[in-house]
């Protein structure tokens, strides 16, 4: 999706990628002509076409998500974006509004909140220098990329027995770049999908998992339901806590 006017800031996008890639992989990214071509030519770009946006263009390119953000008199405002895989959103539902409205059934963050103030401030002082990243999770019962909506009412997603089996851990890796010409910000989100038994071996997997045990039991109940976890709370928290005792904590 795209608003009129907004080309020339996703064409900035589209050519930053296609000049930082082949410089930074270019054991994946080799371009010739008009032409990009990934992993020995297994994948072809076409980095022209009348038919496509360029923001649709870039996010062939890589495997982020790609949403472009411009300020206005309502503040940051989502005027083009390619989105392959959204964590419980719609496109259709967030296109063309600012911030506050984006995340107005995130508790906490409505318009003239704190959060929000925080948010329009970070976005405000960003430098095209100085790209900034942060990290989102969520907990699933199932492993797909695609996801546009969670039924915050469904019990069992997490399998039938009396601790929660079937939980997909699934993290944002957000990055933030307000970009150098347009003054525009490209918002990237790129998904990671693990099952929650792979902090069984990981390294800190039982610090990890009692982390994320005593962020979901400090969850309001407005933000359990948010995150969809209203009816497996506690059967949640018994698994985590089994993985922590299974480490040795």
């Amino acid at each position: 999706a795209s608003e009129a006017g907004s080309e020339t800031a996703q064409a900035e996008v589209l050519a930053m990628l296609v000049e930082y890639l082949p410089k930074r992989f270019p054991e994946i990214y080799v371009q010739h002509g008009n032409i990009m071509h990934i992993l020995d030519g297994r994948y072809k770009v076409e980095l022209s076409n009348p038919h496509l946006n360029p923001l649709a263009i870039a996010a062939q390119l890589v495997q982020e998500d790609l949403l472009l953000m411009r300020n206005s008199s309502e503040g940051w405002r989502l005027v083009a974006a390619s989105l392959c895989f959204p964590s419980a959103w719609l496109l259709r539902e967030k296109f063309g509004k600012p911030l506050h409205a984006i995340h107005h059934h995130v508790p906490g963050f409505g318009k003239d909140t704190r959060n929000d103030g925080l948010i329009g401030r970070m976005f405000d002082n960003l430098w095209p220098e100085r790209p900034v990243m942060r990290w989102n999770w969520s907990l699933y019962g199932e492993a797909k990329l695609y996801y546009p909506a969670i039924d915050n009412q469904i019990k069992n997603r997490f399998g039938a027995g009396l601790i929660a089996e079937n939980v997909i851990l699934r993290i944002e890796r957000q990055t933030l770049r307000k970009l150098p010409v347009s003054g525009d910000i490209i918002f990237t989100v790129r998904i990671h999908l693990n099952p929650l038994s792979v902090l069984e071996t990981h390294p800190d997997g039982a610090a990890l998992a009692l982390s994320i045990d005593q962020q979901v039991q400090a969850m309001t109940d407005a933000e359990a339901h948010y995150k969809g976890l209203t009816n497996e709370k506690e059967r949640l928290s018994a698994r985590l806590k089994e993985i922590a005792r299974q480490r040795g904590i």
